[in-house]
Protein backbone atom coordinates (compact mmCIF):
# COMPACT_ATOMS: atom_id res chain seq x y z
CA UNK A 1 0.00 0.00 0.00
CA UNK A 2 0.97 3.02 -1.08
CA UNK A 3 1.86 5.62 1.75
CA UNK A 4 3.11 8.83 2.37
CA UNK A 5 5.01 9.51 5.48
CA UNK A 6 6.86 12.81 6.62
CA UNK A 7 9.04 12.85 9.63
CA UNK A 8 10.14 15.91 11.18
CA UNK A 9 10.14 17.92 8.54
CA UNK A 10 11.86 21.81 8.63
CA UNK A 11 11.94 23.88 5.16
CA UNK A 12 13.41 27.14 4.85
CA UNK A 13 12.43 29.76 1.84
CA UNK A 14 14.93 32.00 0.51
CA UNK A 15 16.89 31.51 4.21
CA UNK A 16 13.29 31.98 5.92
CA UNK A 17 12.40 28.58 8.08
CA UNK A 18 9.00 28.05 7.36
CA UNK A 19 7.71 24.26 8.91
CA UNK A 20 9.58 23.64 11.52
CA UNK A 21 9.21 20.25 12.34
CA UNK A 22 6.22 18.55 10.61
CA UNK A 23 5.03 14.88 11.07
CA UNK A 24 2.13 13.38 8.95
CA UNK A 25 1.25 10.34 7.72
CA UNK A 26 -1.00 9.29 4.83
CA UNK A 27 -2.26 6.18 4.04
CA UNK A 28 -3.85 4.96 1.05
CA UNK A 29 -7.21 5.48 0.71
CA UNK A 30 -7.09 8.55 2.92
CA UNK A 31 -8.38 11.86 2.35
CA UNK A 32 -6.25 14.71 4.65
CA UNK A 33 -7.51 18.17 5.08
CA UNK A 34 -4.91 20.60 5.85
CA UNK A 35 -6.34 23.91 7.72
CA UNK A 36 -4.72 26.59 9.48
CA UNK A 37 -4.58 30.45 8.90
CA UNK A 38 -2.89 32.24 5.65
CA UNK A 39 1.01 32.33 6.05
CA UNK A 40 1.30 29.34 8.52
CA UNK A 41 3.02 26.54 5.81
CA UNK A 42 0.53 24.90 4.41
CA UNK A 43 1.08 25.31 0.86
CA UNK A 44 4.71 25.23 1.75
CA UNK A 45 4.30 21.47 2.79
CA UNK A 46 2.81 20.69 -0.39
CA UNK A 47 5.24 22.36 -2.74
CA UNK A 48 8.11 21.01 -0.60
CA UNK A 49 6.93 17.24 -1.01
CA UNK A 50 6.40 17.79 -4.75
CA UNK A 51 9.72 19.12 -4.79
CA UNK A 52 9.84 22.44 -5.78
CA UNK A 53 13.57 24.33 -6.03
CA UNK A 54 13.10 27.06 -3.85
CA UNK A 55 11.58 25.11 -0.98
CA UNK A 56 14.65 23.92 0.72
CA UNK A 57 14.71 20.45 3.62
CA UNK A 58 16.95 22.03 6.19
CA UNK A 59 16.06 18.86 8.41
CA UNK A 60 13.70 15.96 8.35
CA UNK A 61 12.87 12.94 5.63
CA UNK A 62 9.76 12.86 3.21
CA UNK A 63 9.04 9.22 2.05
CA UNK A 64 6.37 7.59 -0.26
CA UNK A 65 5.91 4.36 -1.13
CA UNK A 66 9.00 3.46 0.66
CA UNK A 67 11.13 5.54 -1.88
CA UNK A 68 13.04 8.80 -0.19
CA UNK A 69 11.94 12.20 -1.76
CA UNK A 70 14.54 14.11 -0.06
CA UNK A 71 16.83 14.74 -3.42
CA UNK A 72 14.16 12.87 -5.97
CA UNK A 73 13.46 15.00 -9.06
CA UNK A 74 10.32 16.46 -9.64
CA UNK A 75 9.24 14.96 -12.42
CA UNK A 76 10.92 11.00 -10.47
CA UNK A 77 8.05 12.35 -7.91
CA UNK A 78 5.37 12.74 -10.53
CA UNK A 79 6.37 9.36 -11.94
CA UNK A 80 5.80 7.92 -8.47
CA UNK A 81 2.44 8.58 -8.11
CA UNK A 82 2.29 12.18 -7.05
CA UNK A 83 0.53 15.41 -8.40
CA UNK A 84 0.33 18.90 -7.37
CA UNK A 85 -2.81 20.77 -8.54
CA UNK A 86 -1.16 24.56 -8.14
CA UNK A 87 -2.74 27.61 -6.04
CA UNK A 88 -2.05 29.46 -8.82
CA UNK A 89 -1.36 27.48 -12.48
CA UNK A 90 0.60 28.64 -14.57
CA UNK A 91 0.63 30.64 -18.19
CA UNK A 92 3.17 29.37 -21.09
CA UNK A 93 2.71 31.72 -24.28
CA UNK A 94 4.02 28.73 -27.30
CA UNK A 95 2.85 25.85 -25.64
CA UNK A 96 -0.77 24.59 -26.68
CA UNK A 97 -2.98 22.64 -23.82
CA UNK A 98 -3.22 19.46 -26.17
CA UNK A 99 0.57 19.47 -26.55
CA UNK A 100 0.65 19.82 -23.07
CA UNK A 101 -1.67 17.32 -22.09
CA UNK A 102 0.00 14.50 -24.06
CA UNK A 103 3.47 15.29 -23.38
CA UNK A 104 2.35 14.76 -19.48
CA UNK A 105 1.01 11.71 -20.22
CA UNK A 106 3.30 10.17 -22.31
CA UNK A 107 6.29 11.15 -19.59
CA UNK A 108 4.06 8.63 -17.52
CA UNK A 109 4.41 5.91 -20.15
CA UNK A 110 7.21 3.77 -21.52
CA UNK A 111 5.13 3.78 -25.03
CA UNK A 112 3.58 7.09 -26.30
CA UNK A 113 -0.21 6.92 -26.25
CA UNK A 114 -1.88 6.07 -29.59
CA UNK A 115 -4.16 9.49 -30.80
CA UNK A 116 -7.57 7.74 -30.73
CA UNK A 117 -6.59 6.36 -27.08
CA UNK A 118 -5.26 10.54 -25.92
CA UNK A 119 -8.62 11.97 -27.78
CA UNK A 120 -11.31 9.33 -26.35
CA UNK A 121 -9.78 9.82 -22.41
CA UNK A 122 -9.24 13.88 -23.20
CA UNK A 123 -13.11 14.05 -24.39
CA UNK A 124 -14.36 11.80 -21.37
CA UNK A 125 -12.03 13.78 -18.74
CA UNK A 126 -13.09 17.08 -19.98
CA UNK A 127 -16.48 16.68 -20.10
CA UNK A 128 -16.76 15.12 -16.07
CA UNK A 129 -14.35 18.24 -15.10
CA UNK A 130 -16.14 20.62 -17.22
CA UNK A 131 -13.30 21.79 -19.47
CA UNK A 132 -14.23 23.56 -22.64
CA UNK A 133 -12.64 21.33 -25.14
CA UNK A 134 -12.28 24.44 -27.41
CA UNK A 135 -9.30 25.59 -25.14
CA UNK A 136 -7.31 22.65 -25.76
CA UNK A 137 -5.94 24.71 -28.53
CA UNK A 138 -5.06 27.61 -26.74
CA UNK A 139 -2.03 28.21 -25.02
CA UNK A 140 -1.52 26.75 -21.67
CA UNK A 141 -3.71 29.07 -19.41
CA UNK A 142 -3.32 31.91 -21.64
CA UNK A 143 -6.12 33.95 -21.25
CA UNK A 144 -8.31 31.74 -18.88
CA UNK A 145 -10.72 32.62 -15.78
CA UNK A 146 -9.80 31.69 -12.32
CA UNK A 147 -12.14 29.05 -12.98
CA UNK A 148 -10.98 27.43 -16.13
CA UNK A 149 -7.44 27.13 -14.33
CA UNK A 150 -8.50 25.11 -11.87
CA UNK A 151 -10.80 22.90 -14.19
CA UNK A 152 -7.41 22.78 -16.17
CA UNK A 153 -5.51 21.44 -13.10
CA UNK A 154 -8.37 18.35 -12.18
CA UNK A 155 -7.99 17.87 -15.86
CA UNK A 156 -4.86 16.83 -15.70
CA UNK A 157 -4.91 15.13 -12.47
CA UNK A 158 -7.76 12.93 -14.18
CA UNK A 159 -5.09 11.56 -17.49
CA UNK A 160 -2.22 11.28 -15.18
CA UNK A 161 -4.57 9.36 -12.29
CA UNK A 162 -1.81 9.70 -9.69
CA UNK A 163 -2.19 7.76 -6.01
CA UNK A 164 -1.34 11.01 -4.40
CA UNK A 165 -2.74 14.56 -4.85
CA UNK A 166 -2.06 17.25 -3.25
CA UNK A 167 -4.55 19.84 -3.76
CA UNK A 168 -3.61 23.42 -3.06
CA UNK A 169 -7.11 25.44 -3.13
CA UNK A 170 -7.93 23.85 -6.00
CA UNK A 171 -11.40 25.43 -5.09
CA UNK A 172 -10.72 28.82 -5.10
CA UNK A 173 -12.49 31.13 -8.24
CA UNK A 174 -15.33 28.22 -8.55
CA UNK A 175 -18.62 28.79 -7.63
CA UNK A 176 -21.10 25.80 -6.33
CA UNK A 177 -21.35 23.81 -9.27
CA UNK A 178 -17.73 23.99 -9.39
CA UNK A 179 -16.95 22.64 -6.12
CA UNK A 180 -19.56 20.09 -6.34
CA UNK A 181 -17.66 19.49 -9.56
CA UNK A 182 -14.44 19.47 -7.92
CA UNK A 183 -16.04 17.05 -4.68
CA UNK A 184 -17.14 14.36 -7.25
CA UNK A 185 -14.08 14.30 -9.02
CA UNK A 186 -12.00 13.16 -6.10
CA UNK A 187 -14.89 11.06 -4.98
CA UNK A 188 -14.57 9.38 -8.04
CA UNK A 189 -10.76 8.89 -8.45
CA UNK A 190 -10.75 7.53 -4.98
CA UNK A 191 -13.49 4.82 -5.94
CA UNK A 192 -11.44 3.29 -8.74
CA UNK A 193 -7.66 4.07 -8.07
CA UNK A 194 -7.65 4.08 -4.07
CA UNK A 195 -6.21 7.46 -4.19
CA UNK A 196 -5.05 9.41 -1.65
CA UNK A 197 -5.29 13.05 -0.80
CA UNK A 198 -3.94 15.84 0.99
CA UNK A 199 -6.34 19.38 1.05
CA UNK A 200 -5.56 22.58 1.83
CA UNK A 201 -8.67 24.60 1.49
CA UNK A 202 -10.69 27.71 3.36
CA UNK A 203 -13.91 26.66 2.22
CA UNK A 204 -16.04 24.63 4.31
CA UNK A 205 -18.47 23.61 1.87
CA UNK A 206 -15.90 21.62 0.04
CA UNK A 207 -14.83 19.34 3.11
CA UNK A 208 -18.82 19.19 3.86
CA UNK A 209 -19.10 17.20 0.51
CA UNK A 210 -15.02 15.45 0.55
CA UNK A 211 -15.34 14.04 4.30
CA UNK A 212 -11.48 14.11 5.19
CA UNK A 213 -10.48 11.10 7.48
CA UNK A 214 -8.38 13.46 9.53
CA UNK A 215 -7.88 17.26 9.65
CA UNK A 216 -4.89 18.76 10.85
CA UNK A 217 -3.93 22.50 11.76
CA UNK A 218 -0.94 24.04 10.86
CA UNK A 219 0.12 26.94 12.77
CA UNK A 220 3.61 28.91 13.00
CA UNK A 221 5.06 25.54 10.67
CA UNK A 222 4.22 23.10 12.85
CA UNK A 223 0.98 20.58 12.96
CA UNK A 224 -0.90 22.27 16.06
CA UNK A 225 -3.94 19.90 16.37
CA UNK A 226 -4.82 16.48 14.49
CA UNK A 227 -8.00 15.26 14.56
CA UNK A 228 -10.94 13.66 12.44
CA UNK A 229 -14.00 16.05 10.59
CA UNK A 230 -15.32 17.06 14.09
CA UNK A 231 -11.96 19.48 14.88
CA UNK A 232 -12.47 20.89 11.42
CA UNK A 233 -16.56 21.66 12.16
CA UNK A 234 -15.29 22.84 15.77
CA UNK A 235 -13.04 25.55 13.84
CA UNK A 236 -15.64 26.37 11.36
CA UNK A 237 -17.88 27.64 14.20
CA UNK A 238 -15.13 29.24 16.86
CA UNK A 239 -12.23 30.42 14.51
CA UNK A 240 -8.67 29.32 15.46
CA UNK A 241 -8.95 31.81 18.70
CA UNK A 242 -10.10 28.70 21.14
CA UNK A 243 -6.51 27.20 19.65
CA UNK A 244 -4.48 30.08 20.69
CA UNK A 245 -5.61 30.11 24.39
CA UNK A 246 -5.90 26.67 24.98
CA UNK A 247 -2.21 25.72 23.50
CA UNK A 248 -0.63 29.31 24.94
CA UNK A 249 -0.25 30.07 21.34
CA UNK A 250 0.21 33.07 19.28
CA UNK A 251 -1.69 33.26 15.64
CA UNK A 252 -0.12 36.30 13.95
CA UNK A 253 1.08 35.27 10.31
CA UNK A 254 4.12 34.53 9.78
CA UNK A 255 6.63 36.28 7.54
CA UNK A 256 6.50 33.66 4.15
CA UNK A 257 8.16 34.28 0.72
CA UNK A 258 5.75 32.55 -1.64
CA UNK A 259 7.96 31.98 -4.80
CA UNK A 260 6.50 31.17 -8.04
CA UNK A 261 5.04 27.36 -8.22
CA UNK A 262 6.50 27.42 -12.11
CA UNK A 263 9.45 24.92 -13.10
CA UNK A 264 8.15 22.01 -11.14
CA UNK A 265 8.86 19.77 -14.02
CA UNK A 266 6.86 21.34 -17.16
CA UNK A 267 10.20 22.28 -18.77
CA UNK A 268 11.50 18.97 -18.98
CA UNK A 269 8.31 17.72 -20.25
CA UNK A 270 7.96 20.42 -22.70
CA UNK A 271 11.97 19.60 -23.61
CA UNK A 272 10.97 15.72 -23.98
CA UNK A 273 8.19 16.36 -25.88
CA UNK A 274 10.22 18.59 -28.20
CA UNK A 275 12.83 15.96 -28.25
CA UNK A 276 10.77 13.44 -29.37
CA UNK A 277 9.22 15.23 -32.53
Amino acid sequence: MAKLEVKNLHVSVEDTMILKGINLTINEGEIHALIGPNGHGKSTLLLAIMGHPSYKIEEGTIIYDGVEFNDLSVDNRSKAGVFLAMQNPLEINGVTNMDFFKGIINAHRETPIGLYEFIKDLEKNSKEVGFNLDLASRYLNEGFSGGERKRNELLQMKLLKPKLALLDEIDSGLDVDGLEMVASTISSMMDDKKLSALIVSHYVKLYEQVKPTFVHVIIDGKVALSGDYSLLEKVNKQGYGWIEKELAIKLTKAKQSRPSSAGLCLNKVIKDEENSN
